[in-house]
């Protein structure tokens, strides 16, 4: 699994950083967490192939981490999908994407679904990973997101399976998909005779656009990789709450408490050039000492922990 940041920047898009949103690749899966203004143009540069996105995650209707919707959506007509494409946001999501499909007379040859979110709740599922969207709280609807794959198997043991009667094989392959099998001799031999204990699966987090709040923590509990806003330095806090937004020290409280192993801050304000971005990076480490920062077409990779 990996993670590309295709902008870092809230607000409004610098020459050097484009608006939020971040793309995540997963086994041939491809979903886009926001699309700010310049989302293609990262797309473009990293090669990643757009047109087979799955699904879309918004977190809210504000310009900057929507502006990049229409193209991407205008853009995969140009080729031969005919696969759906899922839109995820809370509510006036569905009126955006339909206001600018009629406004700019879009042309479009596949399914798109629009999906509100109104409750905390699985709002996407696929083979052996769920997506699921929880509350923020800024100055309109706002949700977060975390993909968690589910625990995969534990390692297959060969000489437990041989000692058992169990000959090199299919019935090999059997067991190791959660089916019994009859030994040579016999008798019956379960899965749980063979297999280690589960392993757990990874899980990515993605938090934009809100206020403090202890319960993030609670949702983003065990990421592997957690990319949360840190808008701002600790000597504007006063105007991070009243915008509601976090500081780069308050993402970092998120971390350590969620018990992530690691976290990138993204949705930097225009205020801050790239030299000023090492003053979040400090403040954060000082409470989660493994924070990073995010900066356009960047990757991550989020591999398995066993």
């Amino acid at each position: 699994m990996e993670a590309f940041v295709l902008g870092c920047s809230g607000m409004m898009p610098l020459p050097y950083r484009h608006l939020t949103s971040v793309l995540l690749r997963r086994e041939g899966d491809l979903f886009l967490f926001d699309g700010g203004e310049g989302t293609q143009v990262s797309l473009r540069r990293l090669n990643l192939k757009w047109k087979k996105i799955n699904a879309i995650f918004v977190s809210h209707t504000h310009a900057d981490h929507v502006t990049g919707l229409p193209g991407i959506l205008m853009l995969s007509s140009q080729v031969d999908r005919t696969e759906p494409l899922y839109i995820f946001g809370p509510p006036r999501i569905a009126e955006y994407i339909e206001t600018s499909r009629k406004v700019l007379d879009m042309y479009i040859n596949y399914p798109i679904i629009v999906k509100e979110i109104t409750a905390p709740d699985v709002v996407y599922e696929g083979d052996g990973f769920y997506v699921r969207a929880f509350p923020l709280q800024h100055t309109k609807t706002c949700v977060g997101y975390t993909l968690e794959e589910l625990d995969r198997p534990g390692e297959f043991n060969p000489e437990k399976a041989r000692a058992l009667n169990v000959p090199c094989g299919p019935l090999w392959s059997k067991l190791q998909s959660g089916q019994c099998v009859e030994a040579s001799d016999g008798t019956t031999v379960t899965p749980e005779q063979v297999m280690g204990e589960k392993r757990s699966g990874r899980k990515f987090s993605y938090v934009t656009d809100t206020l403090y709040l202890p319960s993030i923590a609670k949702e983003v509990y065990g990421s592997d990789l957690l990319i949360c806003e840190g808008m701002f330095m600790d000597d504007v806090a006063d105007q991070a709450k009243e915008k509601k937004h976090m500081t780069a020290r308050q993402a970092a409280t998120i971390a350590k408490d969620s018990g992530s192993k690691r976290m990138a801050l993204i949705h930097y304000s225009p205020r801050y050039t790239d030299k000023d971005l090492e003053g979040l990076l400090k403040e954060a480490q000082e409470v989660f000492p493994d924070a990073e920062l995010t900066k356009d077409r960047m990757k991550f990779d989020i591999p398995y922990v066993d």
